[in-house]
């Protein structure tokens, strides 16, 4: 009961609030994007002592233990590749950032949910060549109409994106916490400016 309660402890969300350490890939760039691979500091620690990541960057607080202290890891890098997923789970998250938080149909970026382009109750299914984010009013006047039916236009047809073009799309919706740390390995790889 106690080691449940433990690890339960240490995968609670709330476990990132205080010195979340970015997770780096061998090759130095961040495992994930969005969401951005983070890990509460008791993991990157516990890493760090069983040599699965390397510590490349520390906050100035410590922990302690009864035989040593250890600045709390802000950057770990793994010592073995990942390769990167080859597909993009469907999911409303990803749904979303491949739209980039806005409504294909108006724009807007307010209250999203989902809607089928072609309506289920007309064979559409769900897919992501089928489904697109949409605002509240938006989905609400289309219902169950054909896009011509409803009079409404798609901002842009929807498709399967790649991993690459969603690790893009990560990059422009940072999360809310962004130790200074962490800036270099986050933009590293991005093009240069002419």
């Amino acid at each position: 009961m106690d080691g449940d309660f433990r690890t339960h402890f240490v995968r609670e969300p709330s476990a990132l609030k205080q010195f979340p350490a970015l997770v780096l890939n061998a090759d130095y760039r961040p495992l994930s994007y969005y969401p951005l691979s983070l890990w509460p500091w008791q993991e990157a620690v516990k890493a760090a002592f069983l040599d699965r990541v390397s510590i490349v960057a520390e906050y100035d607080q410590t922990v302690r233990s009864q035989r040593a202290e250890i600045r709390i890891p802000s950057v770990v890098v793994l010592k073995d590749f990942i390769k990167p997923q080859k597909r993009v789970a469907f999911t409303r998250f990803n749904l979303f950032l491949r739209d980039e938080f806005c409504c294909q149909y108006c724009g807007g970026r307010g209250d999203l949910t989902f809607d089928h382009v072609l309506p289920r109750a007309k064979g559409g299914i769900t897919s992501w060549e089928n489904v697109v984010a949409a605002c509240s009013p938006c989905n609400l006047r289309k219902g169950s109409k054909t896009l011509r039916q409803s009079g409404l236009r798609l901002g842009r047809a929807p498709r399967r994106p790649t991993p690459e073009e969603m690790q893009n799309h990560g990059r422009r919706f940072p999360p809310n916490h962004l130790h200074e740390s962490w800036v270099d390995y986050l933009y590293w790889d991005t093009e240069l400016d002419a």
